[in-house]
């Protein structure tokens, strides 16, 4: 039988990435963005996303296990609660309101929230701590290219 932290870690890695994907309309502004030499094919985020958040499932889980008490497992809810508000948040910045220049910005929290998760699940589980990595690595990228994006298109209205 599933347990409960699998199925509500798993839960929330698919609605994390079912609700970014609605957020994220690839249409004409879009494409017509310049875009710097190193991004990514459009059809390369969505199977990175659900690695990246399957990874982190799998990091809530078994951090949840090895929290030890209450208060442990109350610090990696609020953890990944505060990764997942931040997370959601960036894609209606760049794409439904078309101002990359907020989700830049916004990114700097989305990084912040992952090295909180690096740093407090450490204590609790290191192997959780190591399996938020990839989407750290992946958060870093993504601000790079947001900051390009600004960089080559700016002003945003």
């Amino acid at each position: 039988m599933i347990s409960t932290p699998i199925l509500v870690a798993a839960g929330g890695a698919i609605a994390l990435g079912v609700v970014g994907g609605l957020m994220t309309p690839i249409g004409p502004w879009y494409a017509n963005l310049r875009k710097p030499r190193l991004q990514p094919p459009n059809w390369l985020f969505g199977p990175a996303w659900t690695v990246i958040l399957g990874l982190a499932a799998w990091s809530a889980a078994s951090a949840w296990d090895a929290a030890g008490d209450d208060a442990a497992r109350t610090s990696v809810v609020i953890l990944f609660c505060t990764n997942a508000l931040f997370h959601l948040l960036w894609s209606p910045l760049f794409f439904k309101l078309r101002r990359p220049d907020w989700a830049l910005i916004e990114v700097v929290f989305l990084w912040a929230s992952l090295v909180a998760l690096v740093v407090g699940l450490w204590p609790i589980s290191p192997f959780a701590a190591k399996l938020i990595l990839p989407y750290l690595a992946w958060v870093s990228f993504a601000a790079w290219l947001n900051w390009a994006i600004v960089r080559l298109n700016a002003p945003f209205r």
